[in-house]
């Protein structure tokens, strides 16, 4: 209970007025809101899926604001709000699911390389083999919870409230 309340308030406080999904890496200065565009991606059978994958936003409508910076002028802590829908195809047979991404996020990003993510609602979350909390796959994690990424890209989601929805076999 004390977490879900201390990720709401983090959230509330970083977010209002508006609301906010998590995106790729950091840049801008800092003053309003910027484009934050998600890259398609593919990666091999058995990086993910045990097919191969393609990936493409369809509806991209993300922007970011950096609330802090480390001394170096580097992002430090940036929020993301904005429509996302991405596209993930099995490249083997062509069936498709489009998920939709479009949750709240405030992204912590440290000096050591890690981050640390406090998100309500749906995004897209990639786990490779003995590389995070989750099975290997792609989901979409929905609802109140955390992500941890590692220095070494290790991922740990602690979910207060939500679920989880294997886009692997949606499409396989």
């Amino acid at each position: 209970m004390r977490r879900t309340v201390f990720v709401l308030l983090a959230l509330a406080a970083a977010v209002l007025p508006g609301a906010v999904p998590a995106a790729a890496a950091p840049a801008g200065t800092g003053r309003g809101w910027e484009p934050a565009p998600s890259a398609p991606w593919d990666v091999a059978a058995g990086v993910r899926c045990d097919f191969p994958v393609h990936s493409e936003p369809v509806v991209d409508e993300v922007v970011q604001r950096v609330l802090d910076t480390h001394p170096d002028g580097s992002a430090k802590r940036v929020v993301y709000k904005g429509d996302l829908v991405v596209r993930v195809t099995n490249t083997g047979t062509g069936a498709f699911h489009d998920a939709d991404a479009s949750g709240t996020a405030v992204v912590d990003y440290r000096t050591d390389g890690s981050q640390h993510w406090s998100v309500l609602g749906p995004v897209l979350v990639g786990v490779g083999e003995d590389r995070g909390n989750l099975p290997r796959g792609l989901y979409i994690v929905d609802g109140v919870y955390t992500l941890d990424i590692s220095s070494t890209g290790h991922k740990t989601v602690n979910m207060a409230y939500g679920t989880q929805d294997d886009l692997c076999a949606r499409i396989d």
